[in-house]
């Protein structure tokens, strides 16, 4: 039995961190894809979770298949094809921590996902079935994920969601509008960014965008993320915010899916349907979620005591974050980290 199986994408980040004395700059490889990230965050909570997707036979696809098996994520629905090559993605920085993507994706292994290639076993032992619109970009995998998700709604679990915008990997903005559009049409829950709701419905009004998601879309549970300004997290019958930690922003990447990993953790622990939790426990999911807080899950439920020796061994580290939540260097995958300044639950 899953907790959370996702589909998506596998690849591989370069990010720059320097610059020679030519002005080119020093990338970094580091395992990427949000679905990973999101996926490992709920790893180290103790969640048992599965990856869909595809990688080419080339050493990085390998490297990603281990990293994910060290992370705790089960990878045999991970196929591997000899004729694309995994996908790798180019991440630069300006002086805010801010990123600018460009991709070798045309075609990525990714992108060649097949319906035929699933395995549905890990769907069918699955609590919750998560995706992004990364996997609704081209064909074959746009079909194989929406059968995929069809496939998973039939089975009563909850969905979840992330827009993930990417606006390069679109041919088109109205293009990666409309599957954005049918991907929250599907989903129980949703992390969405004000950036991602500023773009579908030229909302920068984050209850308005909830609201929206709730009443037009059937969202049972939405999480607007704000950048400096934290998270508004709503559902039918209740709403609260969570403030933002302050930090030096260095590097936005990935932390926006540890934020979403972190809070489904935390609605898995709490034994509760989205539509359920109150005020009170909107809250603390949130204020968990901004902080990736290791001292607590939902009503005293612990985290495990190897999350806590990783907040002890990663002071050393700089911290990384999107807007609010924080990941220090290398992969959110083989290590969750957590915020220098977090401030303990009760008990």
């Amino acid at each position: 039995m899953y907790d959370v199986t996702a589909i998506g994408e596998l690849l591989i980040d370069f990010a720059a961190r320097d610059t020679d004395a030519a002005g080119y700059p020093t990338m970094k490889a580091n395992p990427g894809g949000a679905p990973g990230n999101f996926l490992a965050a709920l790893s180290k909570y103790g969640l048992r979770t599965a990856f869909l997707g595809k990688v080419g036979t080339d050493a990085f696809g390998g490297l990603l298949i281990n990293t994910l098996k060290e992370a705790g994520i089960e990878t045999k629905g991970i196929r591997q094809d000899s004729s694309v090559f995994t996908t790798l993605a180019f991440v630069t920085f300006d002086a805010g921590g801010d990123r600018s993507f460009s991709f070798a994706r045309k075609p990525g292994a990714d992108t060649q996902l097949s319906f035929e290639e699933l395995d549905l076993e890990l769907i069918d032992q699955a609590k919750v079935f998560h995706f992004g619109t990364l996997s609704l970009t081209d064909e074959p995998v746009r079909a194989a994920t929406k059968r995929a998700v069809e496939y998973a709604r039939k089975k009563g679990g909850w969905i979840t969601f992330d827009p993930n915008l990417r606006l390069p990997l679109w041919n088109t903005p109205d293009e990666a509008r409309e599957q954005i559009l049918w991907g929250l049409s599907q989903a129980d829950v949703v992390k969405i960014s004000d950036e991602e709701a500023e773009f579908l419905w030229g909302i920068t009004d984050e209850e308005k965008a909830a609201e929206k998601l709730q009443k037009e879309f059937g969202v049972k549970l939405s999480m607007v993320t704000m950048g400096p300004r934290g998270a508004y997290l709503s559902n039918e019958k209740a709403a609260a915010r969570a403030a933002c930690p302050r930090v030096m922003p260095v590097d936005t990447t990935g932390a926006g899916d540890i934020f979403g990993g972190s809070a489904v953790a935390w609605l898995l622990k709490s034994g509760k349907a989205p539509e359920e939790l109150d005020e009170k426990e909107l809250a603390a999911m949130g204020a968990f979620a901004s902080t990736a807080c290791p001292q607590k899950c939902p009503e005293g439920s612990p985290v495990s005591h190897r999350r806590r020796r990783s907040l002890k061994s990663s002071g050393d580290q700089k911290p990384y974050k999107r807007r609010g939540a924080v990941r220090t260097d290398s992969s959110a995958w083989s290590s969750v980290h957590f915020f220098p300044a977090w401030r303990p639950g009760p008990g």
